[in-house]
């Protein structure tokens, strides 16, 4: 087991030879040959599970998102005591269950709108739409939800939660595979149902969604039109990179090997895309069985679990604050508590590091970006950092 490292401790991040095996790049140095002067700088404390982190286009506030089904305002560096929503009576947070994401309408400013993604009472996957109340910005209306698209769920576990708008206005949505383990109903290589899927839809009605007619499987009879892109078995967190439009996605593993997939822009950010789970785990075929490896679209990184056992996907930094980190990838590990990157180079992952000084201590929940694009990690512990410059 690694350390984890306290945010004060290091003033400094060290380059250490990479564990993440199969990637490239493995042993390089890190940006600036080695040592890029970085730290955690606490923002929030006191939260009751932060799962994700958020802001609107422009806005200066961060909106932290609690499992239990609150979403809160940190302003002006200050936890606001009243949540900007609770939905709490709506939401079923046991285990992997919860308010598992948020998105801002691209026009937040004008439309008051945002997006959540929720497991209700029943265990049924929930995306809705709801406004800010016309009186307060640092209030939204509970009542004005609106489902735009329900999901069963077989199983309590698997249920995904990454949810934003990508590069082309469309909202894209995470799904697990459904639950248990070992995708007993092959939901993964189905074509035939949400699950297992990042999911694209056209929510620019205001009111349920259309499918886009550039989805790859429009006009298949043994497809729902809404998939985008299929193999997944719990997608904890995906995102684009705002510069190229390249798709990272990381993906929970079963009992040998975590990963991060990555399709560039160029190759259509992920469309029609096949990761592969449960004919294969990272680069392995599962369980022993013989599979065909060609069929699929194989992670650019993998670790196994002798490293860690649940991976936690983060952003591609863009921000202005650290412009040696430009272009690299973080991720962490939800048991281990590390955190490291790699930067994308000729479709493999160069550069690997993992860096002491942005462990957050407990286990990392999730990344967030705000609207400046600095980077922030958050862990079980109630806690949120935003990565600085030291």
């Amino acid at each position: 087991m690694r350390r984890a490292f306290t945010t004060t401790s290091i003033l400094c991040l060290l380059a250490l030879p990479s564990a993440a095996g199969g990637g490239g790049g493995g042993g390089a140095q890190g940006p600036s040959e080695g040592t890029v002067p970085v730290a955690l700088q606490p923002v929030a404390s006191g939260l009751a599970f932060p799962l994700y982190l958020t802001a609107p286009p422009g806005d200066p506030r961060l909106f932290v998102v609690e499992k239990g089904g609150t979403i809160r305002i940190v302003q002006d560096g200050a936890l606001l005591p009243a949540p900007f929503l609770d939905i709490s009576d709506r939401v079923s947070s046991g285990g992997e269950q919860g308010l598992l994401g948020l998105a801002f309408d691209p026009s937040y400013a004008g439309t008051g709108r945002f997006i959540v993604h929720y497991t209700d009472v029943s265990g049924t996957t929930t995306v809705s739409s709801f406004h800010v109340s016309a009186g307060d910005p640092d209030q939204a209306d509970p009542a004005s939800e609106a489902v735009l698209l329900t999901v069963p769920q077989p199983f309590a576990n698997h249920n995904g939660g990454q949810i934003l708008f990508g590069p082309d206005g469309m909202l894209y949505l995470g799904l697990g595979d459904g639950g248990s383990e070992n995708d007993p109903d092959g939901r993964g290589q189905s074509l035939a149902d949400l699950l297992g899927d990042i999911v694209r839809v056209d929510v620019g009605s205001g009111s349920g969604y259309t499918i886009p007619a550039d989805n790859p499987f429009v006009g298949r009879n043994d497809a729902r039109p809404e998939i985008w892109s299929y193999g997944l078995r719990n997608p904890w967190r995906f995102s684009f990179d705002p510069a190229t439009g390249d798709l990272y996605i990381a993906d929970v593993g079963q009992n040998q090997w975590e990963e991060v997939d990555v399709v560039p822009a160029a190759q259509g950010a992920g469309r029609g895309a096949n990761f592969g789970w449960n004919a294969m785990e990272g680069r392995h075929c599962f369980g022993g069985a013989a599979c065909d490896s060609s069929l699929y679209t194989l992670p650019v990184l993998e670790y196994s679990h002798s490293e860690g056992c649940s991976i936690t996907g983060g952003y591609v930094y863009r921000g202005a604050a650290i412009p040696d980190l430009q272009g690299h990838y973080f991720y962490a590990d939800f048991c281990q508590g590390w955190v490291r990157s790699f930067r994308l180079q000729d479709g493999q992952a160069a550069d690997q590091f993992q860096w002491p000084t942005l462990a957050p201590g407990g286990s990392v929940t999730s990344f967030g970006v705000d609207a400046a694009g600095e980077l922030y990690i958050m862990n079980s512990g109630g806690q949120v950092f935003r990565i600085v410059p030291q």
